[in-house]
Order: C-alpha cells, then sequence, then structure tokens
C-alpha cells in the first residue's frame, strides 16, 4: 500500500514555484527544489512523478493564486467602471516595488515562453491561455471604462493595452524603469480614449 505525502503540498508547490519564477525551469536544478521544498529527490519523484510534474504544479497554483486574483475583478458579472484602472495601477506599483517577486522576477509565464520549454506543446498552449484569458479581462475592463467606443476601438485598445502588459512583464527583471514605463502607456492610452 502506498504511503500518503506527509507534506503540506500547497506550500511544497509555493516553494517550488519561487525557484521556478526565479530561475525558469531549466535553471532550476533538483537539488535548488529539494532544497527550497524540503523534499527528497525521491519524494518529489514519487508525488509529482517528474521536475516536470512539479514545474506543471507550480504553473497551476501561479495562475490559481498570483494571476486570477489580480484580474478577477476584470471577469465579474458588473465590471467597475475603474477596474482596468485598478489593476495596471496594481500592477504598476508591484513592477515599482523593488522587493515585490514580480519586480525582481518579472512573470513566470512570460518568462517560460522564452525558453526552451516554451516549444513544449502543453507549456506553449497554457502560456497562449494565459494571454488570452489577460486579452479577455482587459477587453471587459475597457468595454466597462469607455461604453461609448465602438467594438473595433475597444478591441484595438484592449490588444494595446495588453501588448503593454506582457512587454511590462517581459522587462521586469532586467529593465524596472521601462516596465513600469509599459504600464503607464497603458494606462495614458486608456485616460486618453
Amino acid at each position: 500500500m502506498a504511503r500518503t505525502a506527509g507534506f503540506d503540498r500547497r506550500a511544497v508547490v509555493r516553494a517550488a514555484m519561487d525557484v521556478f519564477w526565479s530561475v525558469g525551469y531549466e535553471g532550476a536544478a533538483i537539488s535548488d527544489l529539494e532544497q527550497a521544498t524540503g523534499l527528497r529527490r525521491s519524494s518529489i519523484y514519487n508525488s509529482f512523478g517528474s521536475k516536470r510534474g512539479l514545474f506543471d504544479a507550480a504553473v497551476e497554483q501561479y495562475l490559481d493564486t498570483v494571476i486570477r486574483p489580480r484580474v478577477r475583478p476584470l471577469h465579474d458579472d458588473d465590471v467597475a467602471p475603474d477596474a482596468v484602472v485598478v489593476y495596471l495601477e496594481g500592477l504598476r506599483a508591484a513592477l515599482a516595488d523593488p522587493a515585490s517577486h514580480s519586480a525582481r522576477s518579472g512573470c513566470l509565464l512570460i518568462n517560460t515562453a522564452g525558453s526552451p520549454i516554451g516549444h513544449d506543446a502543453a507549456v506553449a498552449a497554457t502560456v497562449a491561455a494565459y494571454r488570452s484569458e489577460l486579452r479577455a479581462a482587459l477587453g471587459r475592463g475597457v468595454a466597462a471604462r469607455l461604453p461609448h467606443l465602438d467594438q473595433r476601438d475597444a478591441d484595438r485598445l484592449a490588444d494595446a493595452c495588453t501588448g503593454q502588459v506582457i512587454a511590462a512583464l517581459a522587462l521586469a527583471r532586467i529593465d524596472g524603469a521601462s516596465a513600469v514605463a509599459a504600464i503607464d502607456t497603458a494606462l495614458a492610452l486608456i485616460r486618453a480614449a
């Protein structure tokens, strides 16, 4: 009979997520994951199947605990008119704070897209779904903020804001000022519309 895991799975996945977020999938050695999670290699493999299984669990937890809570107000049934601005200002604050994980490490998914594992079909699909989810959220926020815009202009504005957010998240770990400037551009576009 198999033993039940004697650890807090969420805490282990969170610790692994922090490693993957900081150094990427390829940069995360099993020894780094052992040290961060407190698990031995055998426990990682028994519980998650592989380093990749632990990474997949970390990505899911990242989406559920970092990404989706931030965009949730943009998915509400009745999106507040200021929700898109609140989202962008919150992201800007996180990217401007050198102590925040977002400022130090950018976005786990955007970082992954530019790494070798980003070529994996399942990983690429997860990144594409994240981008679509972000675009849909920003589209709803733009529509709530600027209901007078025709659909084509609203779509263009949401596309532009999505591009600025993705650029900011890609730049965060190497050029924090440019990451913040990208969010400022998105805010300026919304305020000018």
